[in-house]
């Protein structure tokens, strides 16, 4: 089978997801999901589009969520693209602007999806160590047709400030995307400066803050000329219908996520303030998810601990992060759980 696959695919490694384990008494907190409801008006949204013309195809640029998606964010339908999860968004930049043996860079460690994708581009691949919060020197130098910053970053929580993207994108001479996949629980947007670069992309998610994660929808915001070259290689129907009634009724129920992210947000912060002061070392976050420094103890052994007691979080077996793990954040009864296997 695999001499039917290209060299490139056939070398591949590919994504590895966070575990889904399918029943049982796991608490996840490992795939940072949001564990609120969306809103009523999401289910209802979804009920009644499911029951008509289903048989019928979408609109093949969902063309209500990209207005819906405009008044709500302060731009032009025609800077906004639609798309099946932001995982599409990003996918779409590289077989938009990425040639065989162009460079695409990003900051190390960050979303683990960004060298998957940049492999299956046949993109070189340049990764420059960052500390949390900062887009190294080294990242420019890469000349990268596509560079990828993620703000708030995963797995450290961490975001960029306005000024270093903005700086970043002034001297850039490639596309720029700021994927902002839990920006919702950060006190700032790169869409605050979209309109000064128009090699800036900025993607979001309904996954995480909307709590969509489901639905598989994204938004891609950037300058008109670039959202039309993005559509042109999109697939032809890539938002379904109940996937666009879903994004419309969430984003008319704007409040409804504001105040999840909240709720989120305060469970965050009281979290890392008592592992604190019970000895851990967790980062601060403008996430719905904390890293959490496990010192001498190590990573793997604290996430085999919390598993044995029901917990699932995120262990990344790299040599930058196997010294701790990732936390998601959950209820206020669920952090409670995690804080009591932890011994906290």
């Amino acid at each position: 089978m695999t001499s039917l696959l290209s060299e490139r695919v056939a070398r591949m490694k590919g994504y590895v997801p966070g575990e889904q384990p399918r029943a049982g008494t796991l608490l996840k907190l490992n795939t940072n999901e949001n564990p609120y409801p969306p809103s009523p008006r999401v289910l209802r949204a979804v009920g009644e589009a499911a029951s008509r013309d289903l048989r019928l195809y979408p609109s093949a640029r969902a063309d209500e969520l990209r207005e819906a998606a405009a008044q709500c964010y302060g731009c032009r339908p025609e800077q906004v693209l639609a798309a099946n999860g932001s995982d599409e968004i990003l996918a779409l930049c590289l077989r938009a602007c990425v040639s065989e043996g162009d460079v695409v860079a990003f900051p190390r460690p960050t979303y683990s999806l960004y060298p998957t994708l940049a492999e299956a581009a046949g993109a070189s691949i340049v990764e420059v160590p960052a500390l949390p919060g900062e887009i190294p020197a080294g990242l420019l130098e890469a000349g990268a047709a596509v560079t990828f910053l993620c703000s708030p970053n995963s797995p450290s929580g961490a975001s960029l400030q306005l000024q270093e993207i903005s700086r970043f994108a002034q001297a850039a001479g490639g596309l720029v995307v700021v994927d902002e996949a839990y920006v919702d629980f950060a006190s700032h947007s790169a869409l605050e400066i979209l309109d000064r670069h128009s090699n800036l992309l900025v993607s979001r998610s309904f996954s995480k803050s909307f709590s969509m994660a489901g639905v598989r929808l994204g938004l891609g915001f950037a300058a008109p000329d670039l959202i039309e070259g993005l559509n042109r290689v999109k697939d032809s129907y890539n938002v379904s219908r109940l996937a666009a009634a879903a994004g419309v009724a969430a984003l008319a129920d704007y409040r409804w996520m504001r105040d999840s992210a909240a709720k989120v947000c305060a469970t965050r912060d009281r979290t890392i303030s008592r592992l604190r002061q019970a000895g851990w070392q967790a980062a601060d976050s403008d996430a719905n998810f904390f890293w959490l420094d496990c010192g001498g103890e190590g990573g793997l052994s604290v996430y085999r601990r919390l598993r044995d007691g029901g917990v699932l979080v995120r262990y990344f077996n790299t040599e930058e992060l196997r010294g701790g793990v990732r936390v998601s954040v959950g209820t206020d009864e669920q952090m409670e759980r995690f804080l009591a296997v932890l011994g906290v």
